[in-house]
């Protein structure tokens, strides 16, 4: 059995245990849930519940179970790996792979393909269902994705992106022009009521949400505009978008039902990613050319 340690930051004050825990854990509230049905959730040293209010400052720690066998099979998917070494991996995903197993997709994800690569060397922080899978984008975003090997790795990059010290940007193709060539877009996140599978911005059970946003070029009902990301909430970048009436290219969810023209999805890609090495130190940074797809699309509206 393994242990996770964590110190309770000042804005946990006086917050549920399962509130707080699963984000600077990266676990699902389900899993800290279980856990601490389990008693394997101790804070300051004694068993905690699931409802416990907790205090800044607060030790906790995760009595975590030996991973079981994973079920989901390994597969020879080829991969675009744009670096690799014993610690970690970035992988460049194409629209259309899930990135983990899911119900309707049990077969050709990601995590089928890292199994396959990788032979069994990454982390089980996130469960037999997500090795390795530190953070994760839409099934129809493509671009960069970063892959802990193992559970030291995992838990530095994990920091990272807590401490908003890890880069994401992203690049869309959105309908309508913004006023300002930059704009940051700071509001909440949370399950939609109306639909459970879909996000909204909303004050109720919801996580702050920032994205930075830069216009790059302007076409006819359209513009092309870099996202960087300073939180990483579930969908986050089609939500805030859509919100403020500027949702991407593509995007049947959050946008129209029927797409101004045929992108085959969404137009959002994961440009470029920047981290610091969990052992070397070294700040590491990458950039993905944009896909086919999306300077088709450029293209088209260009014409």
């Amino acid at each position: 059995m393994g242990e996770l340690s964590v110190l309770v930051p000042p804005q946990g004050e006086g917050q549920r245990l399962d509130k707080v825990l699963p984000e600077l854990a990266q676990l699902s509230r389900a899993a800290v849930q279980a856990l601490c049905q389990e008693g394997s959730v101790l804070v300051n040293g004694r068993p905690a519940g699931k409802k416990q209010l907790l205090r800044a400052g607060e030790q906790v720690v995760f009595l975590l179970p030996e991973p079981v066998e994973l079920e989901v099979r390994p597969e020879a998917i080829p991969l675009d790996i744009v670096y690799e070494d014993s610690w970690l991996l970035v992988v460049n995903k194409p629209k259309g792979m899930v990135v983990h197993p899911a119900p309707g997709n049990y077969t050709g994800t990601l995590v089928n393909a890292l199994l396959h690569h990788c032979k069994g060397s990454l982390s089980g922080i996130n469960g037999v269902i997500r090795p390795g899978i530190v953070h994760r984008i839409d099934k129809d975003t493509s671009g960069l994705l970063i892959v802990a090997k193992n559970d030291q790795a995992h838990r530095g990059l994990a920091e990272q992106i807590q401490a908003h010290s890890f880069t994401r940007e992203y690049e869309a193709i959105i309908h309508g022009h913004f006023r300002e060539n930059t704009i940051t877009i700071n509001a909440p996140i949370g399950r939609s009521p109306a639909d459970r599978k879909k996000m909204c911005v909303t004050q109720k059970n919801a996580k702050n949400a920032v994205t930075h946003v830069e216009v790059l070029g302007e076409y006819p009902g359209f513009s092309h505009v870099r996202c960087r990301l300073e939180t990483g909430r579930t969908h986050q970048i089609r939500v805030h978008l859509s919100h403020l009436g500027h949702p991407v290219l593509g995007d049947v969810v959050y946008g129209p039902k029927k797409p101004a023209m045929d992108t085959k999805g969404q137009c959002l890609h994961a440009r470029s990613i920047a981290f610091v090495h969990p052992e070397t130190g070294e700040r590491l940074s990458f950039t993905s050319p944009l896909p086919g797809y999306f300077t088709a699309a450029l293209e088209q509206l260009g014409e």
